[in-house]
């Protein structure tokens, strides 16, 4: 296991009691470095969505939590917050929460001449997603998808 996926597996680990006394769940943890920085995020959501008083309770628990293991040597900035509306769905439980629903995907190298899609995720499997665009049925597989998320309009 990787540096990152050990701190994130350890994160999320001290988050499911402090998830559950505040009544939200876990969506997702990544620890990344952007420019000269790292940062610890923490993604919670609940289903009629999570608000700052939510965000700020797991915060200062988590924080508490992980000055008290002290297992990243490194400096990092801390967030706690909604994966948003356009969440990208990382994990077969993301998709699972999300059948029926309209998604967009966007593909390392084009396909058909194009690198982005929209339609109704209709299944998915360990190696394939399907979408339903204008009644017709489209196979994408996982490996040549850079990021599926959901689709919102305003």
């Amino acid at each position: 296991m990787s540096k990152r996926e050990t701190y994130e597996s350890r994160t999320e680990e001290l988050l499911v009691p402090i998830a559950e006394k505040y009544g939200v769940e876990i969506y997702d943890i990544e620890y990344v470095k952007e420019g000269s920085d790292w940062y610890l995020r923490a993604y919670i959501d609940k289903p009629e969505g999570v608000n700052i008083i939510d965000c700020e309770n797991v915060s200062r628990a988590l924080s508490d939590a992980l000055d008290a293991e002290d297992y990243i040597p490194d400096a990092y900035i801390l967030e706690v917050s909604s994966p948003g509306l356009g969440r990208t769905l990382k994990k077969d439980r993301h998709l699972e929460k999300s059948l029926g629903k309209d998604v967009e995907i966007k593909t390392y190298k084009p396909i058909d001449g194009s690198k982005e899609f929209a339609g109704i995720l209709k299944a998915f499997d360990a190696d394939t997603v399907t979408i339903e665009q204008e009644g017709a049925e489209r196979v994408f597989l996982r490996k040549e998808m850079a990021l599926i998320r959901l689709a919102f309009d305003f």
